[in-house]
């Protein structure tokens, strides 16, 4: 009822597969059966999927020509001849709609049934339906295979996920062609214009090329996992039909898999790129000889440290170090390289030489001979550009401003010696700059020293505690300023209902008094009307009149964080004028110790209901939208107060693929303005600098190539040599000690856990809010620190294998040097060099 019926079979599954009884599995076919899901049913029984898959190509053909369905088609009419293909309560419904609420709506849930039919013969029963009943939508309904899809029904690479073989379009064949002629390229191309599809073509052509006896092996990289399960998917359909084998691994699947063996068994390999990064450093994949195309998504992130960039460092010092083994051919996918902070034509030249140079590419390949068909299927957004006002008067921020001063004034008097703290005046509350402040302020105190340690510990913990406070406060002004009063007090009352569910020592006791004494006139403030944000009233005025000019619109809506998201998903359902949009959203993942963030299958679930829900006809997304992930054609882009570089801005501006689409920027600061009209005058010098670069010889980049090699090798490669002296981890948050790095034990090459009784005296455990099992693991509850009154997050408890252990986080420790009693922080385990000891060693029988 609340989230659709994609989220609730999704967990009915979810549901289904923890189930222990037996005979669940005949029972849940029964069930199928009984409900008149044949074809499922079928499929299932028999484990053949390809009557199901067959209907795909259908489905988004409908999907495609809903507009015209709704429009031409008389539900009532076809419903008696079609019945046989949708359940019975299915046809109730759509009757019922047609009843009540008119036949376009009733034409539009026969549409949603039936692109949820699993009977294998309904596209055929509903052509016989319309031409019976003459409709002239049986025109554009075509049954016979191969032809569905001429003409442009579809684009981009959904083309490319119907897997069949389809007619590329002549502007796709000019960005293949350099590549087909085994010259390593840089593909850009607008977001949308089917550079996977590209991809592909080129693929086909490398492994076909190699006479008998030889075989062509491609490494397909992808960075984010939402887009590596996509393009992972996209491979597979397209070239398993074709008798290729193709697999995929990334960091979520690696631990159990050999990547060795996958790599050596499969003609095709789509990995995240750290995957190859590791199998390059460990010697599990000796050289990058072992393949004969790589292709790099997105790849103008190729620089500095980036995995990207760390491949072809190993790439051309093959290249440039003389060997004489075979290298690959290198193909980057881009909608924009980018020009970094060049601020003229030569200076980008200068940056995307490099990109070249890094990548060793000596050809960009761009739409030039066939460009108006380009702009026939891609088209450029209109760009408006709204300035709105802020509140003049906001009582709300002056309260929360007195909080946040009252909190500084307490923790200068804890121990106003440190740096950090003592420098707080002239600091703007509810900005980014103030959370940077904040930040840095916790990484001090976490690592400052007295000879007295109670002493220490006492002012460490105050000051995490005020800090973490200002924190939330900051954040809360963040959402006041771009959403409602009331979403930002929500947003601290949970903060506080959790601090009170902690330890809930005296510091949080009286902080949390100080807020709950406001929070009867925050409520007051938050409820009243006169108070509401003027960027709501003008983001609502945009949606609403675009929503009138085309009821089909499509919408995404960029925003700067998770917090804003939510607030601006409550704010559209709670509002009568704008709740039929019914927002998804979609969100980064986040760091796996922080509740933020959504998990890959949400993900997933979120784009999938977009793509296939009418009914959501907006999704509210952070930066995560920004790059590769394929989302629904929209036609209605608004940043709100979301701007980047000119890369950003080109990917979200290509969100609006659709016909007369549209990009708004709604923002109540002028320079973001400014920024978003410098991206496009760097827009015009990068295409200015592409076209000059078209012109060079390959002679150029090599020069540039070997310039960068000397520099690397000029630069002393500090290898991390392991310290056997033993240290100290004490916690982040009071200094408690915890253990010492000797009882320290690597599982499974990434996991640590503590040996011996002493550590489990040091942490408390509460029951895992999530229990799950991952490999060899089963999350079982959550540890913290035993020190009276502080309970910070330490990391989880675990059954591993027959094991009972605990699994710790770096993040939560300083490291204390026991002979200097000099102390550090690491945000990663390997980026600390202690003597790692693996799990199972002589004291612990594996």
């Amino acid at each position: 009822n609340n989230k659709g019926t994609m989220e609730a079979a999704s967990l009915f599954l979810k549901c289904l597969l923890e189930l222990q009884e037996e005979g669940w599995f005949r029972g849940f076919l029964d069930a199928l059966g009984h409900a008149g899901y044949s074809g499922l049913y079928e499929a299932i029984e028999s484990w053949n999927f390809q009557k199901m898959e067959s209907l795909e190509e259908y489905r988004l053909l409908l999907k495609r020509l809903q507009p015209e369905f709704k429009t031409t088609v008389n539900p009532n009419d076809i419903l008696p001849k079609i019945s046989e293909c949708l359940i019975s309560q299915e046809c109730e419904e759509i009757i019922q709609i047609c009843s009540n609420k008119g036949l376009m709506a009733g034409a539009e849930k026969m549409v949603e049934c039936l692109l949820r039919s699993d009977k294998e013969n309904w596209p055929k029963t509903l052509k016989l339906a319309l031409e019976t009943e003459e409709s002239k939508f049986s025109q554009l309904w075509i049954v016979d295979k191969g032809s569905i899809f001429q003409g442009r029904a579809l684009k981009g690479w959904e083309v490319a996920s119907t897997c069949t073989p389809l007619k590329p379009r002549n502007y796709q064949l000019e960005l293949a062609l350099p590549a087909k002629e085994g010259k390593n390229t840089i593909i850009c191309a607008p977001t949308g214009c089917g550079k996977t599809f590209v991809a592909l073509l080129i693929c086909e052509h490398h492994l076909k090329k190699f006479p008998q006896g030889q075989k062509g092996k491609i490494v397909f990289f992808a960075i984010q996992i939402p887009v590596y399960e996509q393009q992972n998917s996209v491979f597979s359909k397209y070239f398993e039909r074709l008798g290729y084998k193709v697999a995929g691994i990334s960091g979520a699947t690696s631990e159990n898999i050999s990547v060795e063996q996958i790599v050596e068994n499969n003609d095709i390999i789509v990995l995240t790129p750290q995957i190859l990064v590791n199998c390059l450093r460990n010697g599990t994949i000796p050289s990058l000889s072992v393949f004969t195309l790589m292709i790099f998504d997105e790849c103008h992130n190729t620089s500095k440290h980036h995995p990207y960039n760390m491949i072809m460092f190993n790439y051309l010092d093959q290249k440039l170090g003389g060997s004489s083994d075979p290298l690959p051919q290198v193909v980057g996918l881009t909608a924009s390289v980018g020009i970094g902070d060049a601020k003229n034509t030569m200076e980008a030249m200068e940056y995307i030489c490099k990109l070249c140079a890094s990548l060793d590419t000596s050809v960009i390949a761009t739409v030039k001979d066939n460009l108006e068909e380009l702009e026939e299927i891609v088209y450029k957004p209109q760009k408006f550009f709204r300035k709105v006002e802020s509140r003049t008067t906001d009582r709300f921020k002056c309260i929360i401003s007195q909080l946040m001063r009252e909190t500084e004034s307490l923790a200068k008097n804890i121990f106003d010696e440190l740096e950090n703290v003592s420098q707080i005046q002239n600091r703007n509350f509810g900005t980014q700059k103030y959370e940077q402040w904040i930040v840095s302020v916790q990484k001090a105190c976490m690592v400052f020293q007295l000879p007295n340690k109670d002493e220490e510990s006492r002012i460490c913990k105050a000051l995490f505690l005020y800090t973490s406070h200002l924190r939330k406060y900051n954040d809360a002004l963040i959402i006041n300023e771009h959403a409602r009063m009331k979403d930002a007090l929500d947003y601290l009352k949970d903060f506080f209902t959790d601090v009170r569910a902690a330890g809930f020592d005296e510091i949080e006791q009286h902080l949390t008094y100080r807020f709950e004494e406001k929070l009867q006139e925050l409520e007051s403030i938050s409820m009243d009307l006169s108070n509401e944000n003027p960027k709501l009233k003008d983001l609502s005025f945009i949606l609403q009149e675009e929503y009138h000019l085309n009821p089909e619109s499509r919408t995404i809506l960029f925003v700067k964080t998770r917090a804003l998201v939510d607030a601006l998903k409550k704010w559209i359902e709670e509002n009568s004028e704008l709740s039929f949009l019914k927002p998804g959203i979609l969100t980064g993942r986040g760091k796996t110790n922080h509740n933020t963030g959504m998990t890959l299958p949400a993900q997933k679930c979120a784009l999938d209901a977009f793509r296939t829900d009418g009914d959501k006809k907006i999704l509210i997304a952070t930066s995560v939208a920004d790059e590769g992930i394929d989302i629904a054609q929209c036609n209605l882009v608004i940043l709100y107060e979301y701007v980047g570089n000119v890369i950003r801005m080109i990917q979200t501006r290509g969100r609006g693929r659709a016909r007369g689409s549209k990009c708004f920027l709604l923002t109540s600061n002028a320079d973001v303005i400014k920024k978003e009209k410098l991206n496009i005058y760097k827009e015009k010098i990068m295409n200015d600098s592409i076209l000059s670069l078209q012109m060079w010889n390959e002679e150029s980049f090599v020069f540039i190539q070997i310039q960068e090699k000397n520099i690397r090798d000029s630069q002393e490669k500090v290898e991390l040599v392991p310290d056997k002296e033993n240290k100290k981890l004490l916690c982040r948050k009071c200094k408690a000690f915890a253990c010492y790095t000797a009882d320290i034990r690597v599982v499974e090459e990434c996991h640590y856990t503590v040996v011996g009784d002493a550590f489990t005296k040091c942490f408390v455990s509460k029951l895992h809010p999530k229990p799950k099992s991952f490999g060899h693991f089963e999350k079982r509850a959550k540890i913290f620190c035993a020190r009276r009154n502080c309970g910070h997050d330490w990391g989880i408890h675990v059954k591993y294998k027959t094991f009972e252990i605990p699994v710790i986080k770096i993040e939560s420790f300083v490291v204390e040097d026991i002979a200097t009693g000099a102390q550090k922080l690491y945000a990663k385990w390997k980026d600390f060099p202690f003597e790692k000891i693996p799990f199972g060693s002589p004291e612990i029988p594996e």
